[in-house]
């Protein structure tokens, strides 16, 4: 199993750690040619704008939308925002996930937050499993869900906050910065 991370910008090195810790064989992405031979790719957290802005750049918006046709793409924070169809504002998106996300949404980086959730799928990676703590920094939110997209977790307040369309999957917390590592045990199992 071959994963890649976007290493355009943002926190792609915790993932390729995380990775690597599971037993992934992990490449770092910055050119459409990167993605040859993967079976799934992460879009790491950053800056969404960055990301659009580099992605065109490189000529990689049409190359990452081809990917993720077929192969798994796993958006975290920033990387949920580009995987998304509409955040209400005029930036390049990829558009593959039917989810539409508010940037920012609980405020600045003082804001962060830690807390625990319940995501019932990551039962399926470690039965009887517990609540997986999630870390919050200047977290987007997935306002909406349509079409074959669906919740995986929210706040107890009910907004989203993970989401999953077929071998997409977008967090608004950060998986890379914990030693748990079910999600990204789940994104192999999407990927394989």
């Amino acid at each position: 199993m071959k994963i890649g991370v976007l290493a355009l910008q943002g926190d792609f090195a915790e993932h390729i750690i995380r990775l690597k810790h599971i037993g992934a064989e992990t490449a770092e992405v910055r050119l459409p040619r990167h993605l040859d031979g993967l079976d799934g790719l992460i879009i790491p957290g950053g800056e969404s704008t960055t990301f659009g802005k580099l992605a065109v750049a490189y000529g990689l918006i049409e190359a990452l939308q081809a990917f993720g046709q077929s192969k798994a793409i796993w958006g975290t924070c920033a990387g949920a925002i580009f995987l998304s169809r509409d955040i209400h504002r005029n930036q390049p998106l990829l558009g593959l996930m039917d989810i539409v996300v508010e940037r920012n949404a609980f405020g600045r980086q003082v804001d962060s937050f830690e807390t625990d959730l319940d995501i019932p799928a990551l039962q399926e990676i470690a039965p009887g499993s517990g609540p997986y703590h999630a870390v919050f920094i200047r977290a987007p939110l997935i306002e909406s869900v349509s079409g074959d997209a669906r919740v995986l977790s929210a706040l107890p307040d009910g907004r989203i906050v993970a989401a999953q369309q077929g071998h997409l999957l977008a967090t608004s917390f950060h998986p890379e910065l914990t030693e748990d590592d079910r999600f990204h045990r789940y994104f192999l199992k999407l990927a394989s």
